[in-house]
């Protein structure tokens, strides 16, 4: 006999992020009704389970909490609208992207006038981490919302930090963003470091990761550049360049200095234009070979260390 289902969750954007949400959810046992706009990711969910749908407008009318997992402000704006135009009575919108505070602001007073609830949710975490449930939620606007919304927050994440009035998640969130930005490109850096030095990539990650220089991006981060492979992205730099310029944007507004992550912006523009554009971040190791003159070879044999004197 079939479990009862848990409810019902919209999910509006399916790709990295969204498409990790529903199947964890459907894991859980929730009933996942769903919409993308790009056709091959809406028949890759029909196929793991989410009740596709037409367009946002028609989740809206199905589902009575929507979560959005959204590449764009354009794409927010044009799913507020549909949601709205859907005519249903009260929902819960839990905005999980990665915006400017002023475009989430305008959401949240759109869909607020047409009777419904926008949460301010952006997650901390990579694509990989989404598919594991090792995601932070960084939720405000609504601490009674998000109580009565834990279980839900607990089948496709790790933790839920309710941090009050609308906006507090995303400020934290640049917050983490600027971290991570600077603690991969360092991964790179030192990995780069020990390669021009003749120390193999596996060796150097798995000295660093059981020293004080760890960290977690470089737990994530680092196989992929000890690869030497990029192409199935958790981030890609396409859109982490969109999160850069958010984070830019909103220190400069404060006049907080920040010369560390600004040091990292030439590194992130290279290896958009040098082919990296649709692969992970990590492809800062890539750059950085190439600014140091390193060719790998197929295989690299494994450095000894000098006997202990």
């Amino acid at each position: 006999m079939a479990r009862k289902k848990r409810g019902v969750v919209g999910i509006i954007g399916l790709g990295i992020m969204g498409g990790a949400f529903a199947r964890n959810l459907l894991a859980a046992n929730w009933r996942v009704v769903g919409y993308d706009v790009a056709a091959d990711r809406r028949r890759a969910m029909k196929k793991a389970g989410v009740d596709i749908r037409s367009d946002a407008a028609e989740v809206a009318r199905e589902a009575p909490t929507l979560i959005l997992s959204l590449p764009s402000p354009k794409a927010l704006s044009a799913t507020v609208n549909a949601i709205v135009e859907a005519g249903v009575r009260r929902r819960v919108v839990i905005e999980a992207s990665t915006f400017k505070l002023e475009d989430k602001t305008a959401a949240e007073a759109t869909l607020r006038k047409a009777g419904h609830v926008l949460l301010d949710c952006p997650v901390s975490g990579t694509g990989f981490q989404a598919e594991v449930k090792d995601l932070v939620v960084y939720a405000s606007g609504g601490s009674a919302e998000i109580k009565r919304l834990r279980p839900l927050f607990a089948d496709f994440t790790r933790v839920v930090r309710d941090l009050g009035e609308f906006g507090n998640g995303s400020r934290i969130k640049y917050i983490a963003n600027l971290l991570v930005a600077i603690h991969n490109v360092a991964s790179a850096e030192a990995l780069v470091l020990g390669m021009k030095c003749g120390l193999p990539p596996q060796l150097i990650y798995d000295e660093i990761r059981v020293g004080a220089g760890n960290s977690e991006v470089f737990r994530i981060r680092a196989p992929m550049m000890v690869r030497g492979r990029y192409d199935k992205p958790t981030m890609k730099v396409s859109i982490w360049k969109k999160d850069m310029d958010i984070i830019g944007s909103f220190a400069q507004s404060l006049g907080a200095p920040t010369p560390l992550f600004s040091a990292t912006l030439p590194i992130y523009a290279a290896a958009l234009s040098t082919g990296y554009a649709m692969q992970d971040t990590a492809s800062t190791c890539a750059v950085l070979e190439s600014m140091a003159g390193i060719k790998r070879g197929k295989k690299a044999k494994r450095k000894r260390a000098a006997p202990a004197r």
